[in-house]
């Protein structure tokens, strides 16, 4: 591996001695439901399971700390932290997602145009039995046809058309971008004119690689690398209406959808550990490396924006991933829900720390 997992002593986490973990418990309960009823997370790379993962969640579920201190105190009986180093010495890295709300009609018009589309029936998976030869491993769906599979078509295609007429809109956007975004996400709110909320989360892809439309204007030098945020991005995008097209087109990745229910607005969407985010303590991991459910301690003193200046330093559990999320020491913030939390996320591109909590006796493979 090109990493290693270094023992340390809670007291080198820090600002531990300032964090509230308490949210995480029911959060914890959740990951046991789900671990216990319906299916074990992957195991990634790392070698932790959920069945090294149990023993915490257990405990968890008989635990009720009455404050941050006994919260702590919970974690640091069952739990040993590890500093997650990194062979080619760089720290690591942390970025933010959030969940956007966004303006819907459940028909067309011409103000609302922009489809969320269901994913189509001639999307299949595809693994090592049935990948084409010719078809990049990263592909993980293509077309069904009746002349075997090829590469689904992609956002450009599907945006001129390719998917109309089938039935797979699930409601229509005033913009294309609130949509794009909404795909880079991985999950939206949806507000109907009658005040009516509904939530989509990810379903599927078209498959093809993701394409930062950001790295794009930082290359033709229309946004400095220092400035670029998503706030940026969109403004640009919004004072060259004539560019949108070509440049949301050099992503290629289109995201399908399923809809569910709001049935606690206080939570995020359900995501790809199966359990709903909780903003502010959620982490997007490399699932090939990391297992869902962990906890994780991220400090970073240049990520000021979402403590009212103070550094980032919080307890966090591994509940969901990306396909941009790649390497040991790299996460993706859960900020939210809404406008706030766009802007929270927004700019987060800092370098951190990341500290994992193993339960005891797994940890003890660890050194």
């Amino acid at each position: 591996m090109d990493f290693r997992f270094t023992p340390v002593g809670f007291d080198a986490l820090p600002g531990w001695r300032e964090d509230d973990p308490s949210a995480l418990l029911a959060a914890l309960a959740n990951c046991r439901r789900q671990i216990r009823d319906v299916k074990p997370y992957r195991t990634g790379s790392s070698g932790l399971s959920s069945a090294d993962l149990l023993p915490l969640l257990d405990a968890a579920a008989v635990a009720h700390p009455a404050s941050a201190a006994e919260a702590r105190a919970f974690f640091e009986a069952e739990c040993r932290p590890f500093l997650i180093e990194q062979s080619n010495g760089n720290r690591g890295f942390v970025t933010a997602f959030y969940e956007p709300e966004v303006l819907v009609s459940d028909r067309p018009d011409a103000e609302f145009c922009f489809p969320f589309y269901r994913r189509p029936d001639d999307l299949v998976d595809l693994d090592e039995s049935n990948r084409p030869a010719g078809l990049d491993v990263s592909y993980a769906f293509g077309l069904r046809t009746g002349q075997g599979i090829s590469a689904y078509p992609d956002r450009r295609a599907i945006d001129e058309g390719y998917l109309e007429g089938r039935g797979l809109e699930i409601a229509w956007a005033r913009s294309r971008v609130d949509v794009f975004y909404a795909h880079v996400q991985g999950a939206a709110r949806l507000r109907y004119p009658d005040g009516g909320l509904k939530r989509i989360t990810y379903a599927a892809k078209a498959g093809h690689p993701f394409s930062a439309i950001g790295r794009l204007l930082i290359d033709r030098g229309e946004i400095t690398l220092d400035e670029v945020s998503m706030q940026t991005i969109r403004a640009w995008l919004a004072a060259h209406p004539e560019k949108v097209d070509e440049v949301l087109w050099h992503n290629r990745s289109y995201i399908f959808f399923r809809e569910a229910e709001v049935e606690d607005i206080s939570l995020g969407p359900i995501a790809a550990a199966k359990v709903p985010l909780v903003a502010g303590r959620s982490l997007a991991v490399d699932r090939l490396i990391h297992s869902f459910g962990y906890p994780f301690f991220i400090h970073s003193e240049s990520l000021t924006r979402l403590d009212h200046g103070r550094p980032f330093a919080r307890l966090m559990l591994a509940l969901d991933t990306g396909t941009a999320i790649v390497g040991p020491a790299r996460g993706d913030i859960f900020t939210g829900s809404g406008d706030v939390a766009g802007e929270r996320a927004g700019a987060v591109r800092d370098a951190a720390d990341f500290y994992i909590l193993v339960p005891k006796q797994a940890a003890s493979r660890f050194g």
